[in-house]
Protein backbone atom coordinates (compact mmCIF):
# COMPACT_ATOMS: atom_id res chain seq x y z
CA UNK A 1 0.00 0.00 0.00
CA UNK A 2 3.34 2.12 0.62
CA UNK A 3 2.46 3.04 -3.53
CA UNK A 4 -0.69 4.97 -2.85
CA UNK A 5 0.94 6.97 0.26
CA UNK A 6 0.74 10.84 -0.77
CA UNK A 7 3.78 12.71 0.02
CA UNK A 8 3.21 15.71 2.30
CA UNK A 9 4.35 18.01 -1.03
CA UNK A 10 2.11 16.69 -3.90
CA UNK A 11 0.20 19.76 -4.67
CA UNK A 12 3.33 21.78 -4.64
CA UNK A 13 4.16 24.86 -2.56
CA UNK A 14 1.99 26.93 -5.23
CA UNK A 15 -1.35 25.30 -4.71
CA UNK A 16 -2.27 28.02 -2.24
CA UNK A 17 -1.05 30.97 -3.68
CA UNK A 18 -3.47 33.26 -5.17
CA UNK A 19 -1.46 34.48 -7.88
CA UNK A 20 -2.29 33.15 -11.69
CA UNK A 21 -4.81 34.66 -12.52
CA UNK A 22 -7.32 32.26 -12.91
CA UNK A 23 -7.39 30.98 -8.58
CA UNK A 24 -10.48 33.88 -8.12
CA UNK A 25 -12.66 32.77 -10.73
CA UNK A 26 -12.02 28.81 -11.15
CA UNK A 27 -14.12 27.58 -8.14
CA UNK A 28 -17.06 29.35 -10.07
CA UNK A 29 -18.78 29.96 -6.47
CA UNK A 30 -18.12 26.37 -5.62
CA UNK A 31 -20.02 26.50 -2.08
CA UNK A 32 -23.26 24.72 -3.23
CA UNK A 33 -21.08 21.61 -4.41
CA UNK A 34 -18.99 21.84 -1.94
CA UNK A 35 -19.78 21.62 1.90
CA UNK A 36 -18.60 20.43 5.25
CA UNK A 37 -18.64 16.31 4.73
CA UNK A 38 -19.69 14.28 7.95
CA UNK A 39 -16.89 13.07 9.99
CA UNK A 40 -16.74 9.16 8.95
CA UNK A 41 -16.47 9.30 5.59
CA UNK A 42 -14.13 12.58 4.72
CA UNK A 43 -11.92 10.39 2.16
CA UNK A 44 -15.16 9.70 0.07
CA UNK A 45 -17.43 12.12 0.40
CA UNK A 46 -14.67 15.21 -0.24
CA UNK A 47 -13.80 12.95 -3.51
CA UNK A 48 -17.43 12.71 -4.52
CA UNK A 49 -17.85 16.39 -4.35
CA UNK A 50 -14.68 17.59 -5.94
CA UNK A 51 -15.68 14.83 -8.87
CA UNK A 52 -18.87 16.48 -9.16
CA UNK A 53 -17.50 19.97 -9.00
CA UNK A 54 -15.02 18.85 -12.26
CA UNK A 55 -18.20 17.33 -13.79
CA UNK A 56 -20.36 20.19 -13.36
CA UNK A 57 -17.72 22.49 -14.92
CA UNK A 58 -17.14 24.66 -12.59
CA UNK A 59 -13.92 24.60 -12.77
CA UNK A 60 -13.33 24.63 -16.68
CA UNK A 61 -10.46 22.79 -17.94
CA UNK A 62 -6.91 24.34 -17.99
CA UNK A 63 -8.06 26.67 -14.61
CA UNK A 64 -6.62 26.27 -11.17
CA UNK A 65 -8.52 24.66 -8.28
CA UNK A 66 -9.25 26.33 -5.62
CA UNK A 67 -6.03 26.59 -3.04
CA UNK A 68 -5.68 23.40 -1.08
CA UNK A 69 -6.46 25.86 2.06
CA UNK A 70 -9.75 27.01 1.18
CA UNK A 71 -10.81 23.53 -0.09
CA UNK A 72 -9.74 22.16 2.97
CA UNK A 73 -11.58 24.95 4.76
CA UNK A 74 -14.76 24.08 2.84
CA UNK A 75 -14.50 20.36 3.14
CA UNK A 76 -13.52 20.58 7.10
CA UNK A 77 -11.17 18.20 6.29
CA UNK A 78 -7.09 17.85 6.68
CA UNK A 79 -4.54 18.54 4.00
CA UNK A 80 -3.38 14.76 3.84
CA UNK A 81 -6.86 14.04 3.36
CA UNK A 82 -7.36 16.65 0.64
CA UNK A 83 -4.24 16.03 -1.09
CA UNK A 84 -5.30 11.63 -1.51
CA UNK A 85 -8.33 12.73 -3.17
CA UNK A 86 -5.99 14.52 -5.31
CA UNK A 87 -4.12 11.92 -5.81
CA UNK A 88 -6.92 9.74 -7.01
CA UNK A 89 -7.99 12.41 -9.36
CA UNK A 90 -4.40 12.84 -10.75
CA UNK A 91 -4.13 9.16 -11.37
CA UNK A 92 -8.17 9.00 -13.22
CA UNK A 93 -6.19 11.37 -15.42
CA UNK A 94 -8.88 14.62 -14.13
CA UNK A 95 -6.17 17.14 -12.99
CA UNK A 96 -2.17 17.34 -12.86
CA UNK A 97 -0.19 19.12 -10.17
CA UNK A 98 2.29 22.27 -11.22
CA UNK A 99 4.94 23.16 -9.21
CA UNK A 100 6.07 26.88 -8.86
CA UNK A 101 4.81 30.56 -8.36
CA UNK A 102 1.80 30.25 -10.03
CA UNK A 103 1.84 26.40 -9.41
CA UNK A 104 -1.08 24.87 -7.93
CA UNK A 105 -3.87 21.95 -9.09
CA UNK A 106 -4.86 22.28 -12.63
CA UNK A 107 -7.83 20.75 -14.56
CA UNK A 108 -7.48 19.12 -17.82
CA UNK A 109 -9.39 18.13 -20.54
CA UNK A 110 -11.71 15.97 -20.59
CA UNK A 111 -10.73 13.01 -22.83
CA UNK A 112 -13.28 10.13 -24.34
CA UNK A 113 -14.71 8.43 -21.74
CA UNK A 114 -12.57 4.87 -21.23
CA UNK A 115 -14.33 1.45 -21.79
CA UNK A 116 -15.03 1.06 -17.75
CA UNK A 117 -17.18 4.19 -17.83
CA UNK A 118 -19.09 3.60 -20.68
CA UNK A 119 -19.94 0.27 -19.02
CA UNK A 120 -20.62 1.73 -16.31
CA UNK A 121 -23.01 4.15 -17.96
CA UNK A 122 -24.43 1.27 -19.61
CA UNK A 123 -25.62 -0.53 -16.21
CA UNK A 124 -26.74 2.13 -14.25
CA UNK A 125 -29.34 3.12 -17.41
CA UNK A 126 -31.25 -0.32 -15.51
CA UNK A 127 -30.80 0.79 -12.26
CA UNK A 128 -32.07 2.93 -10.27
CA UNK A 129 -28.67 3.53 -8.40
CA UNK A 130 -30.63 5.61 -5.57
CA UNK A 131 -33.55 3.32 -4.53
CA UNK A 132 -30.47 0.34 -4.19
CA UNK A 133 -28.45 2.29 -1.89
CA UNK A 134 -31.05 2.89 0.25
CA UNK A 135 -32.05 -0.42 0.46
CA UNK A 136 -28.84 -1.95 0.65
CA UNK A 137 -28.64 0.59 3.64
CA UNK A 138 -31.82 -0.57 5.56
CA UNK A 139 -30.98 -4.21 4.94
CA UNK A 140 -26.88 -3.93 6.42
CA UNK A 141 -27.89 -1.54 9.20
CA UNK A 142 -30.76 -4.38 10.32
CA UNK A 143 -28.21 -6.96 9.67
CA UNK A 144 -25.87 -5.61 11.83
CA UNK A 145 -28.70 -4.48 14.53
CA UNK A 146 -29.72 -8.27 15.03
CA UNK A 147 -26.29 -9.81 14.81
CA UNK A 148 -25.59 -7.62 17.67
CA UNK A 149 -28.77 -9.00 19.10
CA UNK A 150 -28.27 -12.45 19.07
CA UNK A 151 -25.48 -14.53 17.44
CA UNK A 152 -25.57 -18.01 17.18
CA UNK A 153 -23.07 -20.89 18.54
CA UNK A 154 -20.97 -20.13 15.80
CA UNK A 155 -21.42 -16.88 14.75
CA UNK A 156 -18.80 -15.16 16.26
CA UNK A 157 -15.96 -17.31 15.00
CA UNK A 158 -17.52 -17.09 11.44
CA UNK A 159 -17.73 -13.20 11.92
CA UNK A 160 -14.29 -13.02 12.90
CA UNK A 161 -13.21 -15.44 10.19
CA UNK A 162 -14.40 -13.12 7.34
CA UNK A 163 -12.79 -10.05 8.85
CA UNK A 164 -9.91 -11.49 8.78
CA UNK A 165 -10.43 -12.82 5.45
CA UNK A 166 -10.88 -9.23 4.03
CA UNK A 167 -7.45 -7.87 5.98
CA UNK A 168 -5.37 -10.71 4.81
CA UNK A 169 -6.81 -10.52 0.62
CA UNK A 170 -4.90 -9.18 -2.54
CA UNK A 171 -6.50 -6.11 -4.07
CA UNK A 172 -7.87 -8.28 -6.68
CA UNK A 173 -9.40 -10.35 -4.57
CA UNK A 174 -10.71 -7.68 -1.98
CA UNK A 175 -13.93 -6.95 -3.55
CA UNK A 176 -14.95 -10.60 -3.31
CA UNK A 177 -13.89 -11.06 0.49
CA UNK A 178 -16.00 -7.95 1.02
CA UNK A 179 -18.95 -9.37 -0.31
CA UNK A 180 -18.24 -12.45 1.49
CA UNK A 181 -18.36 -10.80 5.17
CA UNK A 182 -21.21 -8.46 4.62
CA UNK A 183 -23.28 -12.08 3.21
CA UNK A 184 -21.63 -13.52 6.64
CA UNK A 185 -23.08 -10.61 8.37
CA UNK A 186 -27.12 -11.49 6.61
CA UNK A 187 -26.68 -14.89 7.03
CA UNK A 188 -25.95 -14.45 10.37
CA UNK A 189 -28.92 -12.36 11.46
CA UNK A 190 -31.03 -15.13 11.54
CA UNK A 191 -33.32 -13.92 8.67
CA UNK A 192 -33.49 -15.90 5.29
CA UNK A 193 -35.55 -12.77 4.10
CA UNK A 194 -33.53 -10.53 5.10
CA UNK A 195 -29.88 -12.23 3.70
CA UNK A 196 -31.59 -13.76 -0.01
CA UNK A 197 -32.26 -9.57 -0.45
CA UNK A 198 -28.92 -8.94 0.56
CA UNK A 199 -27.75 -11.20 -1.72
CA UNK A 200 -29.91 -9.88 -4.50
CA UNK A 201 -28.79 -6.10 -3.95
CA UNK A 202 -25.42 -6.60 -3.40
CA UNK A 203 -25.05 -8.29 -6.61
CA UNK A 204 -26.31 -5.50 -8.20
CA UNK A 205 -24.05 -2.95 -6.51
CA UNK A 206 -21.04 -5.03 -7.17
CA UNK A 207 -22.29 -4.76 -11.01
CA UNK A 208 -21.53 -1.36 -10.99
CA UNK A 209 -18.59 -1.38 -8.23
CA UNK A 210 -16.58 -3.12 -10.80
CA UNK A 211 -16.86 -0.53 -13.02
CA UNK A 212 -15.03 1.70 -10.80
CA UNK A 213 -11.33 1.83 -9.61
CA UNK A 214 -10.48 0.10 -6.32
CA UNK A 215 -8.95 2.80 -4.47
CA UNK A 216 -6.38 1.74 -1.41
CA UNK A 217 -7.29 4.88 1.11
CA UNK A 218 -10.87 3.66 0.69
CA UNK A 219 -9.98 0.32 1.21
CA UNK A 220 -8.63 1.26 4.28
CA UNK A 221 -10.82 3.30 5.41
CA UNK A 222 -13.46 -0.03 4.53
CA UNK A 223 -11.31 -2.17 6.76
CA UNK A 224 -11.22 0.42 9.94
CA UNK A 225 -14.96 0.32 9.56
CA UNK A 226 -15.41 -3.40 9.14
CA UNK A 227 -13.66 -3.75 12.52
CA UNK A 228 -15.73 -1.69 14.27
CA UNK A 229 -18.69 -3.42 13.30
CA UNK A 230 -17.77 -6.82 13.72
CA UNK A 231 -16.37 -5.16 17.22
CA UNK A 232 -20.17 -3.51 18.36
CA UNK A 233 -21.72 -6.86 17.52
CA UNK A 234 -19.62 -9.17 19.15
CA UNK A 235 -20.06 -6.51 21.95
CA UNK A 236 -23.66 -6.68 21.64
CA UNK A 237 -23.63 -2.59 20.94
CA UNK A 238 -26.90 -2.86 18.81
CA UNK A 239 -26.97 0.81 18.35
CA UNK A 240 -23.23 1.24 17.47
CA UNK A 241 -23.24 -1.73 15.13
CA UNK A 242 -26.46 -0.13 13.40
CA UNK A 243 -24.94 2.93 13.26
CA UNK A 244 -21.34 2.33 12.01
CA UNK A 245 -23.06 0.14 9.07
CA UNK A 246 -24.93 3.45 8.11
CA UNK A 247 -22.21 5.28 7.82
CA UNK A 248 -19.91 2.68 6.08
CA UNK A 249 -22.67 2.09 3.58
CA UNK A 250 -22.68 5.60 3.31
CA UNK A 251 -18.61 6.00 2.15
CA UNK A 252 -19.68 3.63 -0.64
CA UNK A 253 -23.09 5.24 -1.83
CA UNK A 254 -20.53 8.71 -1.83
CA UNK A 255 -18.07 6.97 -3.59
CA UNK A 256 -20.41 5.57 -6.18
CA UNK A 257 -22.57 8.70 -6.81
CA UNK A 258 -18.59 10.64 -7.24
CA UNK A 259 -17.80 8.38 -10.07
CA UNK A 260 -21.43 8.80 -11.48
CA UNK A 261 -21.60 12.48 -11.00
Amino acid sequence: MADETVATDAAGGGSDTAAGGGSDTAAGRPDSVLRPVRAGNGFEEALEQILQLLRLGLVPPGERLPAERELSQHLRISRVTLREVLKVLQGQGMVESRRGRYGGTFVLPRTAAPDDSDELRRRIATVDVEDTLRFREVLEAGAAGLCAEGLPADGGVRLRAALDATRGARLEDYRRQDTLLHLTLAELSGSRTLAAQYASVRATLNELLDCIPLLVRNLEHSQQQHTAVVEAVLDRDADAAREMMREHCGGTAALLRGFLA
